[in-house]
């Protein structure tokens, strides 16, 4: 059982646990990562180089991690995406209260009716990440469970195992057809990303490119500035949805 379930430990997953963690010490934080090794696509700039273009204001997330940049103007360029990633990465695993589970997916969503008729997300199926892509080609393992006052999900656009989370929602019918990605405009998307960040169903907030599938906004290219601010900007809805349970179930006991 976790207070929080960040799913995906991208650029946008990392910094929405670094901000939890920062602003909650005392919350149980648990990242479930689909590769061994977490990161996303952030440990490489793009194709063909490697620097990590970072539009501006998320340089104030390097200026607090102490990670060095060009600045150009409108954005700034960390030297190598690896050092951001992996600066990022050492201050949230440092923390007590975050726990990392890689190399496992959270291949369904724990939905329940809170009595009132109202389905609301409260925790992740999980997996060997090995075993939800062979299903279909070896016998049956049985997943576990990690249960959770909110998810956020940030696991990214369509792919193998991308934007899992809303196409979950949409087969249920919580929510409307996933129209998908559209094409690429760089800033069109930064700007979609950072604004469109919300809890989506109730009991589950959405950050970085699994959003674009929901809401057909553009794809968005090397560029990295929006998803870490999406990130943390998740971690503050997470946290206004974890103080509303919390709230109500000391009130609950109260009475």
């Amino acid at each position: 059982e976790a207070d929080v379930v960040i799913i995906g430990a991208g650029s946008a997953g990392l910094a929405c646990a670094y901000e939890l963690s920062k602003a909650r010490p005392d919350a149980k934080i648990a990242i479930i990562e689909q590769n061994v090794a977490p990161g996303g696509g952030a440990w490489l700039g793009g194709q063909l180089f490697s620097a990590m273009v970072i539009r501006k204001p998320a340089n104030e997330l390097l200026d607090e991690l102490e990670v060095p940049y060009e600045d150009e103007g409108d954005y700034v360029v960390v030297k190598h995406a690896a050092l951001m990633t992996s600066t990022l990465m050492s201050k949230v695993l440092k923390n007590p209260n975050v726990k990392l589970f890689n190399a496992t997916a959270a291949e369904d969503l724990i939905i329940r009716d809170d009595g009132s008729g109202t389905k609301s997300v409260a925790g992740v199926v999980t997996n060997w990440t090995l075993v939800t892509l062979h299903h279909d080609t070896q016998s049956c393992m049985d997943p576990n469970v990690v249960e959770a006052k909110v998810v956020v999900s940030s696991c990214g656009h369509d792919g193998p195992m991308g934007a899992h989370s809303v196409k979950r929602l949409a087969s249920m019918g919580m929510l409307p057809d996933v129209p998908g990605m559209g094409a690429l405009d760089m800033n069109a998307a930064e700007d979609a990303i950072v604004a469109n960040t919300r809890e989506v169903v109730p009991g589950l907030v959405l950050a970085g490119m699994e959003l674009s599938e929901v809401d057909g906004s553009p794809r968005m290219g090397p560029t990295f500035g929006a998803m870490f601010v999406s990130g943390q900007k998740a971690a503050h809805m997470a946290l206004a949805v974890l103080r509303k349970k919390e709230a109500a179930a000391a009130a609950a006991a109260a009475a």
